[in-house]
């Protein structure tokens, strides 16, 4: 987060709009705004239906390398908890895809909680993402505080913290109490349908915060894990839990991860710099083992140019006002990011139930109508992986898609062999391990491709050969019919 102005804290995708539709927006709102009268004129949307949290989840994992949501920070006050949302609009003429909301910690933006609430139910029910912040009051005060002295800014002392972090002490129970706040909030998200990108304990290796700066295991990442536990035993299954971290000595970043299994989302703040560099990139992919990453919080819109260079971002949100501060944007730095060939913007794509691949059974068929087929039924590790006639019954060609990016044949799942990124590294069945990047794929129906996010290469058919027993690879996605697959319906 960035020091504030003031007092107050600071697709299954749907195929994108044509290049020439794309074309026609900018140059309407290129006249529009020398005419000085902007109309906010948003997307057409594809209304969400009620989504689980591997739906979202699913949906991220399958844009990432692909594609990468807009999205707009709407900080207090939470009685108008869209007025940022609409000057993104009037400056692009574009909804973001996501929309950004904080419990917060004054009393009149706490007082306002449900106003927000009821808002991030209509955003997600109009098209666009959740994503929720908690700037959170110290477990030392009461509810509300300020910003300064006593407040967010505040400090725990050693001892403090050691009692924080401790089951069962009078700081560690208030903390929990200061949890249950939100979770009246966070249940009525989960009764609408509503998976929410749910980013506690934010920037926790920065010390700017009460809960921040505080490496290694009793530290900040103790205090997620916590919130983790507590959020998890309430019963709320529509958190898609977004680990986050600020651009700054990123090379000790894994001193605050808390483990794969209590992070479905890892993200980085994007303050000390303009915006990430390639090494922070790639910092966040290696802590992230696969998972989708995200830049949680940016002063300046990706450029198109950003994206391609790091394509797996699966989404950025601006902050609040600094999507209009000159030092960061102008409205045509803005409109080139959301008119980027990457960007999703509300109205460009959808997050249906059961569209993150959902858990389906039967054949894969690919070059020459042929199956993707394990060797002679083989079950051991190691397997080869190859085209064949498709058979009638036979349990070799008989693939799950899971929601989790697997695709599983005979108990076993389909592997990168070593996880190796070369072109021509071949496929083979292996057991399945939970998070493994080496086993997660992701489908574009309208590429027909198979992608491996890791190495962000394509399945391929080995030379372009639909020839019985052709070994599977992967390889540089090239668009050529070798690299094309139907998944089962």
């Amino acid at each position: 987060m960035r020091t504030p102005h003031s007092s107050r804290i600071p697709r299954s995708p749907r195929s994108l709009p044509s290049r020439p539709r794309r074309m026609w927006q900018a140059l309407t709102l290129a006249v529009a705004l020398a005419l000085t009268s902007v109309v906010a004129v948003a997307s057409p949307a594809h209304a969400f239906p009620a989504a689980s949290r591997a739906d979202l989840i699913g949906y991220l994992s399958g844009i990432s390398g692909r594609y990468t949501v807009s999205g707009q920070h709407n900080r207090e006050p939470n009685s108008d908890p869209t007025r940022y949302t609409r000057v993104a609009q009037q400056i692009t003429g574009q909804t973001p895809g996501l929309w950004g909301g904080d419990f917060l910690f004054a009393s009149s933006d706490v007082a306002n909680r449900q106003t927000m609430v009821n808002e991030a139910i209509r955003q997600w029910q109009g098209g666009s993402i959740v994503s929720l912040t908690w700037h959170m009051c110290p477990p030392t005060v009461g509810s509300t505080c300020g910003w300064d002295t006593g407040g967010v800014l505040s400090r725990l002392s050693d001892s403090q913290w050691s009692q924080l972090v401790t089951d069962g002490t009078a700081l560690n129970t208030a903390f929990k109490n200061r949890l249950a706040e939100a979770v009246p909030y966070l249940r009525q998200l989960q009764n609408a349908g509503v998976p929410v990108l749910w980013r506690p304990i934010h920037e926790m290796n920065d010390g700017w915060s009460w809960w921040g700066g505080r490496p290694g295991a009793g530290g900040s990442r103790r205090l997620y894990q916590i919130t983790y536990d507590y959020f998890t035993a309430q019963g709320l299954t529509n958190l898609v839990w977004v680990w986050n971290v600020k651009d700054l000595n990123m090379g000790a970043i894994g001193e605050y991860w808390p483990g794969a299994a209590s992070v479905d989302v890892a993200s980085l703040d994007v303050w000390v710099k303009l915006e990430p560099s390639a090494s922070d990139y790639q910092a966040m992919l290696d802590v992230a083992g696969g998972k989708p990453i995200s830049l949680a919080e940016v002063g300046r819109a990706p450029r198109p140019a950003l994206l391609d260079a790091q394509p797996r971002w699966t989404w950025f949100m601006v902050w609040a006002e600094w999507l209009t501060d000159p030092a960061y944007n102008t409205n045509a730095s803005v409109q080139a990011s959301y008119f980027g060939p990457r960007v999703l913007n509300r109205g460009e794509f959808t997050v249906t139930s059961g569209g993150g691949g959902g858990t389906r059974t039967g054949k894969i068929r690919g070059l020459g109508g042929k199956c993707l087929d394990v060797a002679a039924a083989g079950s051991a590790n190691g397997t080869k992986v190859q085209l064949y006639t498709c058979d009638a019954n036979g349990t070799a060609q008989s693939w799950t898609v899971g929601t989790d990016g697997t695709l599983r044949a005979l108990g076993k799942c389909l592997d990168v062999a070593g996880g190796v990124n070369a072109d021509g590294t071949r496929v083979q069945i292996w057991d399945c391990h939970s998070g493994s990047p080496n086993q997660r794929w992701t489908y574009d129906a309208a590429t027909q491709r198979l992608v491996n996010p890791q190495t962000g290469k394509c399945l391929d058919a080995t030379g372009q050969s639909p020839a019985d027993g052709t070994p599977l690879q992967i390889w540089t996605c090239t668009g050529q019919a070798n690299q094309k697959w139907t998944l089962p319906a």
